[in-house]
């Protein structure tokens, strides 16, 4: 099953390749958001200094009649940056509520909330640093009551050209779960800690000057015999108007050991406002 999925990821991948080196040739907008007009490098330079700076991205669908849902998404994409150091803070939710047909009730069928933070020490290499990284996520629906991630290593620009560039982090950290247990007394054993290796990839292509395409993908490869996780996010970001721009993204997760026998991937296909200051 996993083989399957990942060899769609692999097509959808390969189709926005096709996308961004054919489409949007000629752009008709003159006044360009920093998304297109600006590298991530100039952006951080013009924002140089000041606490908080980033994008915010919102999705809200209500259905109804025959089918009666309610989903919401909130994600917020933050950075600071200073003379030693850039931190970048996320957070990424998703709350959705479903009627059931047999019962007639309303049911919670999605709530996960997950933040991350990293910070990155500027070393003499231009585009290299050391970090450290640390997550948290809580999902109602995963068969844990959390799970948090801690890791430090080095992190460099492996390539840099005219529209694309890709950087890579990688280096050791701790893994750490515990059950979700409300009734009972929850076994020791179901709380896990373990070493991991993280790798993560970000690579960014300027498909013209107002759509970007972004890949950005993170491994966390279990060294203790636990769960092994990736997570990928295939995303097109084009400007509308001012600071707002229109995301269509593909969210591919991967869990090698779940948890309640719940599948081993999970998948999302979205497509949100963004808001940039």
């Amino acid at each position: 099953m996993y083989a399957s999925e990942f060899t769609v990821h692999k097509y959808l991948l390969f189709l926005f390749l096709i996308i961004s080196s054919r489409c949007w040739a000629v752009d008709p907008f003159e006044d360009f958001h920093e998304y297109g007009q600006l590298s991530d490098e100039e952006i951080h330079e013009l924002h140089k200094g000041e606490m908080l700076y980033g994008d915010t991205e919102f999705g809200l669908i209500l259905s109804k009649g025959n089918t009666n849902s309610t989903s919401f998404k909130f994600r917020g994409n933050l950075y600071q940056d200073f003379e030693n150091w850039r931190n970048q803070f996320k957070l990424d939710t998703l709350y959705k509520r479903d009627q059931n047909d047999d019962t007639g009730q309303t049911d919670v069928t999605a709530d996960r909330i997950f933040v991350s933070a990293q910070g990155n020490y500027k070393v003499g290499v231009k585009n290299s640093s050391f970090f450290i990284y640390g997550d948290y996520e809580e999902d109602k629906f995963s068969g844990l009551d959390y799970k948090s991630t801690l890791a430090t290593g080095y992190g460099a620009r492996v390539y840099q050209g005219v529209k694309n560039k890709v950087d890579i982090d990688i280096g050791p950290g701790l893994y750490r779960s515990v059950a979700d247990d409300e009734t009972e007394v929850v076994d020791e054993d179901e709380n896990q800690t373990g070493y991991l290796v993280r790798i993560a990839m970000q690579w960014e292509r300027l498909v013209s000057k107002r759509t970007r395409f972004n890949q950005d993908v993170s491994i966390e490869q279990s060294l203790s015999g636990l769960n092994s996780r990736l997570k990928s996010e295939t995303a097109l970001i084009s400007q509308v108007i001012g600071a707002v721009s229109l995301k269509f993204a593909y969210m591919y997760r991967y869990n090698s050991k779940p948890e309640d026998d719940n599948l081993k991937y999970d998948s999302e296909l979205s497509a949100t406002l963004v808001y940039s200051f």
